[in-house]
């Protein structure tokens, strides 16, 4: 059963109602993946039998490759909106898969990390890191601890599930308690061997922020908050191939 609401928990994790100028970001996001897709790069590669479990993939086929999970709360949003975050790697020979999935409440959040792990699996090679955006940060860990990756930059992530019950955006994921403290990467045994970065934007929610540091701190990791960017913007450094970032992901990659 889903517990009440909570008024606060509704204002710290509804990111759209914080950055009101989301629509723009959102669109820009839409023309600069499609635009990056004209470039060049396989596109939707089957990897199980829905519509949407497929997978871009950019950047040379010899190369290491690393995976890029969309956010949305696991029930917004594609692939198509994030091709270009692919363009950072990209420019120092790395390849990036970029991953579709199944939505809630469709399916559930456990079906979708199924379906990344199955993504993983079916590249042409075990993918070297994995990163992702807000519920898909919080995939990317799910990889880390399961051994599908030895390497995870999550942004923005969501690493414990439980204040989502108690706001409209947990209404679609069904999470019973358990459940959501099981898909809790923040109370998980951090994996024996791994690489963890996670960073958030300074101007996002405490909630969020916190989580960050709570989850880096949890599993051995390094938080970072990236100073003036939002939920929405913090995803622009992964398009630039000069970004610290960058650097940083290819020193896990070629650890």
């Amino acid at each position: 059963m889903q517990p009440p609401h909570d008024p606060a928990l509704q204002r710290q994790y509804d990111n759209p109602a914080l950055v009101p100028e989301h629509p723009a970001i959102i669109a820009g996001w839409a023309a600069d993946a499609a635009a990056y897709r004209r470039r060049g790069g396989e596109l939707d590669i089957a990897y199980g039998p829905s519509p949407r479990e497929r997978y871009d993939l950019f950047g040379p086929q010899e190369a290491p490759i690393a995976v890029f999970i969309h956010g949305g709360y696991w029930q917004k949003l594609d692939k198509s909106f994030f091709s270009h975050c692919a363009a950072g790697l990209n420019a120092h020979g790395v390849a990036v898969a970029v991953l579709g999935f199944d939505l809630c409440p469709a399916v559930s959040i456990r079906d979708i990390l199924r379906q990344v792990q199955a993504a993983c699996t079916a590249l042409p090679r075990r993918p070297a890191l994995a990163f992702g955006h807000s519920a898909g940060g919080h995939l990317a860990a799910m990889l880390l601890a399961s051994g599908h990756v030895p390497a995870a930059l999550p942004i923005s992530g969501v690493f414990e599930l439980a204040p989502l019950r108690h706001t409209t955006i947990g209404t679609a994921l069904q999470l019973s308690e358990a459940a959501a403290r099981a898909l809790s990467p923040r109370f998980l045994p951090p994996p024996a061997r791994g690489w963890l970065h996670a960073v958030v934007g300074s101007a996002e929610s405490p909630e969020f922020r916190r989580q960050t540091r709570d989850f880096a701190a949890a599993w051995g990791g390094t938080a970072e908050e990236l100073p003036g960017l939002n939920h929405f913007s913090v995803l622009a450094p992964f398009s630039d191939p000069d970004s610290p970032l960058i650097t940083r992901m290819l020193g896990a990659i070629a650890a």
